[in-house]
C-alpha cells in the first residue's frame, strides 16, 4: 500500500508541475488584447482594416503599416483579432490579419473568419507567426515567420507590397 501511495504521489506531483508549466506558458506567451483605434476619416474612399494581436513584434508591424498609409487618403481601422466576428470584408478595400499560431492552430476568431469569407475578394493579407515560422492555415496564401523584432521591417515591406496593389 505504501508503494502505491508513493507512485500516486509522484504522478500527482508531475501533473501539478505540468499544470503550473501550462499556466506559466500561457501567461508568458499569450497575446495581449489590442485597443481599437482609427486613423483618418471613415468617409475616405479607400479603407484598410488591420486585425492583430498585441505583442512587441505585432505592434511594430502594425505601426509600420499605419505609418506608411496615415498621410495618404486611406481610412485605417485597427482592431483585435477577436473583433473579426463583426467585420464584413466588403466594407474594406484591404484587410490585414496578423496573428500567432497558438496551441498548434490559429485563433478561433481568425479561423472562423477565413472559413466564412475565405479570400473571395482577394483583399486579405495574412501574417502568421509561430515558433519556427512555418505554420499557416490550409488554402491561405499567408506570409509566415517568427516574431523577431529585427525582422519586422521585412514583414512590413512584404505586407506593403501586397497592400499597394489593393490600395494604390
Amino acid at each position: 500500500m505504501k508503494r502505491f501511495k508513493k507512485i500516486l504521489f509522484r504522478i500527482l506531483a508531475v501533473m501539478v508541475v505540468f499544470f503550473l508549466f501550462l499556466v506559466w506558458y500561457q501567461y508568458k506567451y499569450s497575446m495581449d488584447v489590442v485597443a481599437p483605434y482609427t486613423i483618418n476619416a471613415p468617409t475616405l474612399e479607400k479603407k484598410l482594416l488591420i486585425a492583430t494581436q498585441g505583442s512587441d513584434f505585432k505592434d511594430k508591424v502594425t505601426s509600420g503599416i499605419v505609418d506608411h498609409y496615415k498621410t495618404d487618403s486611406v481610412y485605417i481601422e485597427v482592431v483585435d483579432v477577436e473583433s473579426l466576428n463583426v467585420i464584413d470584408p466588403k466594407d474594406f478595400n484591404a484587410l490585414v490579419i496578423i496573428h500567432t499560431w497558438e496551441n498548434w492552430k490559429p485563433p478561433v476568431s481568425v479561423q472562423s473568419f477565413i472559413e466564412k469569407y475565405g479570400n473571395e475578394n482577394n483583399n486579405i493579407v495574412v501574417l502568421t507567426t509561430s515558433g519556427d515560422g512555418d505554420y499557416t492555415m490550409n488554402d491561405v496564401d499567408a506570409i509566415a515567420g517568427e516574431s523577431k523584432l529585427d525582422d519586422a521591417p521585412q514583414y512590413i515591406n512584404k505586407i506593403l507590397d501586397r497592400l499597394n496593389i489593393l490600395l494604390l
